[in-house]
């Protein structure tokens, strides 16, 4: 039986079944293309208590993220993004040469980069050890394990505390959310502060953002069910920021529950306002989501097929996880897409997990000039679209697939 893994109730009510898919990472070279592919259960669940919305454990977190295919440094915008961040920090909380910095999930050092630059003492936390040995690479100290209660228990033990303990999309990643929030708990100073980023349950409704359902985000919150949890380990939300990355996102900010140095903002009430007049504590929002999901295949899949009857040729930009979601819901293999392309190179000359769709550098594009560009990652199509304008110069138009498609000359 299925139990909510915050409040441990039994999970009954499906917020949106997307089929059998497989590992939206997990990238296949050439040679295993033959090979045996597992394809598990896509099914979010909605918590009738605490409104998590979440999905079953098929893989363990060892086997998802130990070698990892994201590098967070090849988005332009999500660079300019953590720039931002740290400094909106180091104004607001006067961070310095004598705070620690911590970042849980750090990826690459995408962001500790720009704290580094302030000289202030900065430690990431990475579980994937292939992406931590470039951030190490670049000077960024990084321990190689997943973070919860026994990580921040060591840390203490060793005199290692966070002025600032932060975390962008990790929230969504982790299956054990008990554990990790209480490890948050742990590592943070008596007057520390966390900052948290992850896709805003509301707007991936609002949105129709079904694409960002995979097995690698094991939850979906709103600000309402994220303040339970946090506060059910003795941690309070005084403050949040509503941001447009990844479709739109919320940065909670938490601090300890005995800390009172911190006012809560006005903000705080009004998002869990707005988050009710929405009706997320009505179970009825979450069980006509599955309907309007339906709609956008169908709808992009009648594009797809018009195009190519017109004899049209097209091809993806991209290979994020959210774009292997949506291929392997609509069944989009290489009968509609030739290939795809991506600015990683730990991704080209690679195959889509499912769809076998290959992977290219960008420059191909370029070479076969096709008459449509579908941007996979949709939440950086502001950048993409000034990147590819050459394709302009044939004739090429681009699309959006989500919530509808948009087709832009």
């Amino acid at each position: 039986m299925k139990r909510c893994r915050f409040c441990h109730e039994t999970l009954t009510r499906s917020f949106v079944n997307l089929g059998m898919s497989p590992l939206s990472n997990a990238f296949l070279k050439p040679t295993e293309l033959h090979q045996r592919e597992p394809f598990y259960p896509l099914n979010a669940y909605v918590c009738g208590k605490c409104f998590l919305v979440q999905l079953e454990d098929f893989e363990t977190p060892e086997e998802i993220f130990s070698d990892y295919a994201y590098f967070s440094s090849y988005s332009e915008a999500w660079l300019m993004h953590a720039q931002a961040y740290t400094n909106k920090m180091v104004e607001r909380f006067q961070f310095d040469q004598s705070s620690q910095i911590i970042e849980i999930a750090s990826n690459d050092g995408y962001l500790l980069q720009y704290f580094k630059k302030k000289k202030t003492p900065i430690l990431g936390i990475e579980p994937a050890a292939n992406v931590a040995k470039v951030a190490e690479e670049r000077g960024i100290p990084t321990l190689v394990r997943f973070f919860g209660i026994q990580a921040a228990k060591e840390l203490v033990m060793g005199g290692t505390q966070a002025d600032l303990l932060l975390g962008n999309n990790v929230l969504a990643h982790v299956p054990d959310l008990n554990d990790f929030v209480a490890g948050l708990k742990i590592l943070l100073r008596a007057d520390g502060i966390i900052t948290m980023e992850f896709p805003h349950l509301l707007q991936l409704i609002k949105g129709i953002q079904f694409d960002t359902v995979y097995h690698e985000h094991f939850s979906y919150f709103s600000f309402t069910t994220v303040e339970k949890i946090f506060r059910k380990h003795g941690l309070v939300l005084f403050d949040v920021d509503e941001l447009p990355t990844h479709g739109g996102s919320l940065r909670i900010y938490a601090c300890h529950l005995e800390d009172k140095t911190k006012k809560k903002s006005a903000q705080v009430d009004e998002l869990k306002g707005h988050e009710i007049q929405a009706g997320l504590s009505s179970l009825e929002t979450y069980s006509l989501f599955e309907e309007r999901v339906r709609r956008v295949k169908r709808n992009l899949l009648s594009f797809l097929i018009k195009a190519k009857d017109e004899g049209k040729t097209i091809v993806g930009y991209g290979a994020p996880a959210k774009g292997n979601t949506l291929l392997n819901y609509c069944g989009i293999r290489t009968d509609f897409i030739d290939y795809t392309v991506d600015r990683s190179p730990h991704k080209q000359g690679c195959f889509l997990p499912g769809t076998h769709i290959p992977i290219y550098h960008p420059d191909k594009i370029k070479q076969t000039q096709p008459d449509y560009l579908l941007i996979l990652p949709w939440n950086l199509k502001d950048e993409i679209v000034e990147q590819m304008e050459c394709i302009k110069e044939w004739g090429g138009k681009f699309v959006i697939p989500i919530p509808k498609v948009q087709v832009i000359a």
